[in-house]
């Protein structure tokens, strides 16, 4: 089978190898098992390989470049006018090539590739939106259109839209699906975690104005306002890395915040399994995977209602759901209500477990396969 990614996630070609975003490339390696060749169209980057990026493992990979856009404004308006024929020359070629076309939504390529597939009806594919497919959020223009082609089963046939969550009145391309971590030889036993000693909390995300890192650093500063005992931990990198530093430094927190930056999978997973609670209080996710990591590890998530996070902590009995205009103090207050009542946190905590567990690599390997009709 000749498989085609369409992708807006930048690639990066050392030594024969073709590097991306490691939780990306993780996923494309499992769809990688079950097919002959790989043609992938996206960005190219010629800088260094990070520590979050990671490598292909398939043998017969072409690499399609194309170049980034964006409609910022006046002038990426007038460059972008430029680049798309090249970038839907690329993406066409390829679907012509093509047994199975797979895109990777929302993202200014993917969106090509939607309308670029109506051309291809007969085609099989698969479409991974990993954004939030809620009906009811604002989103850009971009992954409104996105969103309205792909359920479209006029316009978009043949085709399996993978989506986060379970939402009413949707059309048949549109399937609930998951993204998963670990596999099941990697569940181990967790000791418990109690609360009566220093309380650990962990932040694990970009440094992003949506992601709102900060409103974990003033929460932290809340409860050892308050007497607590607290440390969190914070892996991440971004815009925002330096202002949330210096706010660290400002209110002298270095004891009790620190910043780690991007880590390995395996380091964050280490800091998983000895934090309390995770911290993430984020204005947009997709499925957030920081979420189902921490509950794998009996981290109890502390969350914004955005996406699908609802439905991953069953409305509060795997942990609490906020709104993602809360403040520090509405935060602290939902915290210090596991920190009186210890029986309450080991409950969630282990119903968190529980759910997360079931949602491995494996369980994710065996839906891909039928995704792709292999059986």
């Amino acid at each position: 089978m000749r498989f085609l990614i369409v992708t807006h996630a930048i690639h990066k070609s050392v030594e024969n190898k073709i590097f991306s975003y490691e939780p990306y490339v993780r996923e494309m390696n499992l769809w990688g098992k079950y097919v002959k060749n790989i043609k992938i169209v996206s960005p190219v980057s010629q800088e260094s390989i990070s520590s979050i990026e990671s490598s292909y493992t398939h043998k017969n990979i072409i690499l399609s470049k194309v170049p980034k856009f964006n409609i910022l404004n006046t002038y990426d308006i007038l460059k972008t006018t430029f680049k798309i024929p090249v970038i839907c020359i690329q993406i066409f070629k390829g679907m012509l090539w093509a047994d199975h076309i797979h895109l990777r939504c929302p993202g200014n390529i993917a969106l090509l590739g939607c309308f670029i597939q109506v051309l291809f009806p007969f085609k099989p594919k698969t479409i991974k939106y990993a954004g939030n497919w809620d009906p009811d959020s604002k989103q850009p223009l971009s992954y409104r259109v996105q969103k309205k082609i792909l359920a479209n089963t006029f316009l978009t046939r043949n085709c399996k839209v993978l989506v986060y969550g379970e939402w009413p009145n949707q059309s048949k391309n549109i399937i609930p699906f998951f993204t998963a971590s670990y596999t099941v030889n990697e569940i181990e036993s967790i000791h418990k975690k109690g609360l009566s000693k220093r309380i650990h909390f962990i932040y694990v995300g970009s440094f992003s104005e949506g992601k709102q890192p900060l409103l974990s650093v003033k929460t932290i500063e809340n409860l050892i306002k308050n007497g607590y005992d607290v440390q969190l931990d914070m892996y991440g990198n971004g815009q925002k890395f330096i202002e949330v530093k210096n706010y660290i430094a400002k209110k002298s927190l270095e004891k009790n915040i620190v910043l780690h930056g991007n880590q390995t999978k395996e380091i964050v997973k280490e800091a998983f399994k000895k934090s309390h609670f995770l911290i993430f209080i984020s204005k947009s996710e997709g499925w957030p995977k920081v979420v189902a990591e921490a509950m794998f590890w009996k981290c109890l998530p502390i969350c914004s209602n955005v996406s699908c996070v609802s439905y991953m902590l069953n409305d509060g009995k795997r942990g609490t759901v906020l709104n993602s205009n809360s403040n520090a103090c509405q935060v602290e207050n939902a915290i210090i209500e596991y920190l009186k009542d210890e029986t309450l946190y080991q409950k969630k905590v282990m119903n968190a477990q529980k759910w997360s567990q079931k949602y491995t690599l494996d369980t994710f390997e065996h839906e891909i396969k039928k995704m792709i009709n292999i059986e």
